[in-house]
């Protein structure tokens, strides 16, 4: 499709210093689709200096030119943002870069179009946090609700053991109303820990390596041999604002579920390496929001990983890939990080998972 004739305008940067310290490629475009402002980010991502793509036509940087250019087309003619999922960028000497790309109409004189471009898999990933965060909200809400239900005839189930066991003379009868009590009690546990973290966060500067070198002291406590730690700092990452218990609950849970895979059967006991990293991570957009500075801290560990028919709900509550797991030790970490306006992700295959913590800064 042709685009219209239109005279080229020049770009003023100053017009868009906004979009100077975003993550996500920015491009402006004239009525011809010809290049007039590219944003560092876009520059970074396409490889080319802001100078040198201004002036070129945006289609032809990319394989499905033609495809692209009725997209810009559409979004001009109907005032809307498009979306192309899929736009292949063309690199010299490389493989073409698979990018989602968004057409967006702009008020600018001479310069009617926006496009903003992101790689496919950071897309995704956006994508799927949203549905997560939509997903896990609803459970939690739902065990919530469950729990309430459940604990008041738990409560009279335990009273009523302790009434018989009061009237049984026999003591081999007494130990099966003590599997009844010990039972209950163990269960009367696992609601209040699904109910539990709704408590109001206690706000306090938090310097997560503190936190990071309180679990390794406590994990080699727990697991003596098999377990190495490794510390993978950046010293330059700076305090968080956060509630220190839970944090180091989270990481805690986090840590100790991978020396659990690393001891386990299914990695034949053998053991193995945590990782435990952190980094600064620059303009991230983390449960909806963007963000100018976060940490990301990472749990990496050489273990079996997580089966696969879980890993997609192993957040959700009583959802465990380990025999005689809670499944609420992950669910738990899901909340607190949630509860500090982060996120909490997985990456996980045989030889090697990754849990990643993304928490603000600023």
């Amino acid at each position: 499709m042709a685009a219209p004739d239109r005279p080229m305008a020049e770009a003023n940067p100053a017009a868009f210093s906004g979009l100077e310290l975003l993550a996500t490629g920015v491009v402006i475009l004239d009525g011809a689709y010809v290049v007039r402002y590219t944003n560092p980010a876009a520059e970074n991502l396409l490889g080319i200096a802001a100078r040198s793509l201004a002036g070129q036509p945006f289609p032809a940087l990319f394989t499905d030119s033609a495809a692209l250019e009725g997209m810009l087309a559409e979004a001009l003619a109907v005032r809307w943002s498009y979306r192309a999922r899929t736009v292949s960028y063309e690199r010299p000497g490389r493989e073409p870069l698979p990018l989602s790309c968004v057409a967006t109409p702009i008020e600018v004189p001479g310069m009617p179009l926006l496009a903003e471009l992101r790689p496919i898999q950071e897309q995704l990933r956006l994508e799927r946090e949203e549905r997560l965060l939509d997903q896990q909200e609803t459970t939690r809400e739902l065990l919530r609700n469950l729990a309430h239900e459940i604990k008041n005839p738990l409560g009279g189930l335990r009273g009523s053991a302790q009434l018989l066991e009061r009237e049984l003379d026999r003591p081999e009868l007494r130990e099966y109303t003590q599997v009844i009590i010990k039972e209950a009690d163990r269960l009367q546990v696992l609601l209040d820990r699904l109910l539990t973290p709704r408590r109001t966060v206690q706000l306090a500067r938090v310097n997560i390596h503190e936190v990071l070198e309180r679990v390794r002291s406590l994990v080699q406590a727990e697991f003596p041999s098999g377990i190495s730690i490794i510390r993978n700092y950046d010293p330059s990452v700076p305090d968080l604002v956060g509630d220190i218990e839970q944090l180091i609950q989270a990481v805690l849970n986090v840590v100790r579920n991978a020396a659990q895979a690393l001891l386990s059967a299914a990695n034949g006991g053998r053991g193995g390496t945590i990782v435990l990293r952190t980094r600064t991570a620059r303009q991230v957009t983390i449960a909806r929001q963007r963000h100018r500075l976060a940490l990301e801290l990472q749990v990496i560990d050489d273990g079996p990983g997580v089966p696969e028919d879980i890993r997609d709900r192993v957040f959700n509550p009583l959802v465990s890939g380990r025999e005689g797991g809670s499944g609420i030790g992950l669910a738990l970490v899901q909340t607190y990080v949630q509860n500090h306006g982060g996120v909490v992700e997985l990456d996980s295959r045989p030889g090697r998972t990754i849990f990643t913590l993304l928490l603000p800064l600023s």
